[in-house]
């Protein structure tokens, strides 16, 4: 698997809490959506890299969330725009472009709630061109990341099924406890979850008033590692 690949999917997964405080927090009205901007380190198998997500105004309800990572060796770009509707979040459409020194990928999905279906086009294999069938609340790999942080303030359990890359895929998380973390020189608590797809396992820590989580580390079974870890939010 490539190193665009392993971003998708770090991004893509990253608990279930103690009855009596989920119960609680569950009656808390959803935090409004606000834009920002994070500044990340970036580390794949020993390699440094820069990394920053964006959240922007796209229109009236929608918004674009993008993910940038680069160094010398690779530039990877992750742009979903998507919907509030009601208390769900619609993937509308997203494009994944990666340059890996003189390799070059895009791909392009295409999110239509009105047929009901989700498509690709671009660099992608016959059989993930779809068409899939869309069911309330599905989401794409890069929207998981703010689901996660809206769900864990929520007391909510982080089930999710994802319909990115041509594949439907479960995804749910655990609440791992709780860890102290740096961000722009000040120290967090931080709720740390963890998912495990069989393939990977990926751990996130979110942090109370970032919209994003403030880490992220993937592992694959065959030992490669991804890690983000926040530097600074505005």
């Amino acid at each position: 698997m490539n190193v665009a690949s392993k971003i998708r999917n770090t991004l893509s997964k990253a608990p279930v809490l103690v009855l009596g405080t989920a119960l609680a927090l569950a009656v808390l009205p959803a935090r409004a959506i606000e834009p920002f901007t994070a500044d990340y380190k970036a580390s794949y198998m020993g390699m440094e890299a820069n990394g920053q997500m964006t959240l922007a105004r796209e229109g009236e309800g929608r918004w674009r969330y993008s993910l940038n990572v680069r160094n010398a060796l690779a530039d990877l770009s992750q742009i979903t725009v998507f919907e509030v509707s009601g208390d769900q979040w619609r993937p509308l459409s997203s494009n994944d472009t990666n340059k890996v020194l003189v390799k070059r990928s895009q791909k392009t999905a295409t999110y239509d709630w009105a047929a009901g279906e989700a498509r690709w086009s671009g660099d992608v294999k016959p059989d993930r061109a779809g068409p899939i069938a869309l069911k309330a609340g599905d989401l794409d790999a890069l929207l998981i990341n703010l689901a996660l942080v809206r769900d864990v303030a929520a007391g909510k359990p982080l089930k999710y099924r994802m319909v990115d890359d041509g594949r439907i895929k479960q995804l749910d998380y655990r609440n791992a406890g709780t860890e102290t973390i740096t961000v722009d020189g000040r120290r967090h608590q931080a709720t740390k979850v963890v998912g495990n797809d069989g393939r990977r396992e990926t751990t996130a820590w979110i942090v109370e008033g970032m919209q994003v989580p403030a880490r992220i580390v993937q592992k694959d079974k065959d030992g490669d590692a991804l890690e983000l870890t926040m530097q600074a939010i505005r």
